[in-house]
């Protein structure tokens, strides 16, 4: 038993009356010794709820965010791409309601000339909803089972790259079954989502659900003095993804600035009010097989909406209007599916 990490669970599990939040510097150590498993499992699931139950502060997440750092896998700055990548940090418990958009947009946004990472693995609790790495493997690219090396090397001919926590930070999968057995998601859920597997300055994007979230991943970025542009979105199942059932909610931090805020309506550009349901993974594919040859449907005018935002967000487009209509021409010329084929095939290489 590691008699250093029961003082973590003491500090944080002992109640609102003298319960204590954990420093930077300690929550750094917590999580290392929890990736490494030099605690034990019964104390990594006390530690686990524990924090649940207490809720994570900013430093804390700052000093967790600096082990990841630390330990986890980095894709390295490539010279020919003339833009920082976008890291989109979606739920890794994937999505169960509503379709997911970021892999299409994604797809999109590279055929921009916009580099992309994702990040993620397999299903994963408390929700076991479908996981990006699925949609990959439906359009013929399996990023399971591929070296950091050949992902890297795919980055920097596609500007396309998925760190597939599994195999290539397989510390932080080892962590999941505790998910399952405490039944909740734990305060590392927080930390992925805005985790930079990248290397150089980079702009991250994610969602959330409760404001509370925002506001502590701003405080932990500001702590850690990262240069990287944060966006986040009050987005679909806490995804990066832009609802289209009410007001988009985007707050933009850049360090040492004043947070901005986008508020965005789905009236403005002519589009109802649909999220376009998950529906069961055949006839989500087929359906995102007509996005890619831009026929006209609900689920289109989502990604349009997504892909337009994020092209002028990004700096590929003049409004919002123009990356509407630049993922439009994306689309219907073939230059997604083409971009789609050239990630197929460098995948393929060896």
């Amino acid at each position: 038993m590691s008699d250093r990490f029961r003082k973590f669970v003491q500090i944080i599990g002992s109640g609102p009356h003298t319960g204590k939040s954990l420093t930077r510097e300690e929550a750094a150590t917590a999580m290392e010794m929890m990736l490494l498993q030099t605690a034990t499992p019964a104390q990594i699931g006390a530690f686990l709820i524990a924090h649940r139950i207490k809720r994570p502060t900013g430093a804390e997440l700052a000093g967790m965010l600096d082990t990841y750092a630390k330990i986890g896998p980095q894709l390295q700055p490539v010279s020919s791409h003339l833009r920082s990548p976008v890291i989109f940090g979606i739920p890794y418990d994937g999505r169960s309601r509503t379709a997911p958009i970021a892999p299409i947009v994604s797809l999109i946004m590279t055929a921009a000339g916009i580099p992309v990472i994702l990040h993620g693995g397999d299903r994963m609790p408390t929700k076991y909803g479908i996981p990006l790495v699925e949609i990959w493997q439906e359009w013929g690219i399996d990023w399971t089972n591929v070296s950091l090396d050949r992902i890297q090397d795919i980055f920097a001919q596609t500007g396309l790259g998925f760190i597939y926590t599994p195999t290539h930070f397989p510390t932080a999968a080892g962590l999941t079954p505790y998910r399952d057995q405490i039944g909740k998601r734990p305060p590392i859920a927080t930390l992925e989502l805005m985790w930079c597997p990248y290397a150089g300055d980079a702009h991250l994007i994610f969602g959330y659900v409760h404001p509370p979230t925002e506001q502590m991943a701003l405080v932990a970025a500001t702590l850690r003095d990262t240069p990287h542009k944060i966006t986040t979105v009050k987005g679909l199942e806490g995804s990066s993804d832009l609802p289209r059932d009410r007001a988009v909610i985007i707050g933009v931090h850049k360090s040492g600035q004043e947070l901005e805020r986008i508020f965005l309506h789905h009236y403005d550009y002519g589009l109802s009010n649909v999220n376009p349901p998950l529906l069961p993974t055949p006839e989500l594919i087929a359906n995102f097989a007509t996005v890619f040859q831009g026929q006209p449907s609900e689920l289109l005018n989502s990604v349009l909406w997504n892909a337009g935002f994020y092209l002028w967000h990004c700096g590929a487009a003049s409004d919002m209007a123009a990356g509407m209509k630049l993922a439009q021409e994306l689309l219907t010329s073939g230059a997604v599916s083409q971009q789609l084929e050239q990630v197929r095939k460098s995948l393929q290489e060896r």
